[in-house]
């Protein structure tokens, strides 16, 4: 594909930009499955998203710094013709997004389909490993948790309905892209989400501190959904004592780890035994 003519925007309030502008506050999550795709990597992989055979995520428009032309010139060919690219100067961007914007590279991106649970889990061979979100509204930890999972083969990552959307922009960028290239479902209520994941056959274990299980020993075979709850409170007791726990050893002083640094150890080991990574 030929690189796209850059369309130069001078003024902030120019309509053909609108969905830009001030994002911080504004964020697109919630409206007809737009989001704001930010960075030279989320970009590349808003790319490959988008041309796949049958594309989860598409791109509809992309707003850049000027002088980022040249760099990522490369990603931008890789874009269909009819994708517009506009730019505009550090003083114009600035007043479009409301703030600094250091990294200059910005692209209106819409999840074009939208897989269930159960549509995730029928697709998961074994062995085969799943993350479980549930009450985690931190963008930051949202983030990590994908790029966990993508670093650790993780098949989905599925989300209870109180769980921040992971298209959200900060979380987006802290997956590093991962949201655009594992599979997730957003949904439902924990004990729905989980008895689906347990009618589809799945070894449920639990993450907490005081699980009976050393994570270690968590059996490798099958195929496994791992499950997290918020930061402090955990998981609820209901589904404590329902599914089977696990926690990871640590030193004495603090009483647990952060949600996604403990997620990335858990599906580490797991993912390990079961020759995923």
């Amino acid at each position: 594909m030929s690189l796209p003519q850059p369309i130069l925007i001078t003024d902030a309030d120019d309509p053909r930009i609108a969905e830009f502008r001030n994002i911080r506050e504004r964020d697109l999550v919630g409206r007809q499955a737009g989001f704001i795709a930010e960075g030279t990597v989320v970009l590349r992989l808003l790319a490959a998203a988008h041309n796949r055979l049958n594309p989860s995520f598409v791109a509809e428009k992309i707003l850049l710094l000027e002088n980022r032309v040249d760099g990522v010139s490369d990603i931008l060919k890789l874009f269909p013709e009819d994708v517009p690219v506009y730019v505009a100067s550090a003083a114009v961007l600035d007043a479009i997004a409301g703030f600094h914007l250091h990294r200059g590279v910005l692209a209106l991106g819409r999840r074009v389909t939208m897989p269930t649970a159960q549509d995730l889990l029928r697709n998961v061979s074994a062995p085969g490993l799943i993350a479980i979100a549930c009450g985690i509204s931190n963008h930051d930890n949202i983030g990590s948790m994908f790029r966990n999972a993508a670093a650790f083969g993780a098949a989905a990552v599925l989300l209870d309905e109180t769980c921040c959307d992971p298209l959200y922009r900060k979380a987006l960028r802290v997956s590093v892209g991962s949201v655009l290239t594992v599979p997730f479902a957003r949904g439902g209520t924990a004990d729905d989400l989980l008895r689906t994941v347990a009618g589809e056959g799945f070894d449920i274990w639990a993450l907490s501190p005081r699980g009976t299980a050393d994570v270690r020993d968590i059996p490798a075979g099958g195929r496994i959904a791992l499950v997290t709850g918020t930061e402090g409170t955990g998981l609820p007791q209901d589904i404590l004592s329902r599914f089977r726990t696990a926690s990871i050893p640590q030193r004495p002083g603090l009483d647990s780890l952060n949600a996604a640094t403990a997620t990335g150890i858990a599906l580490y080991e797991i993912a390990r035994r079961q020759g995923l990574v």
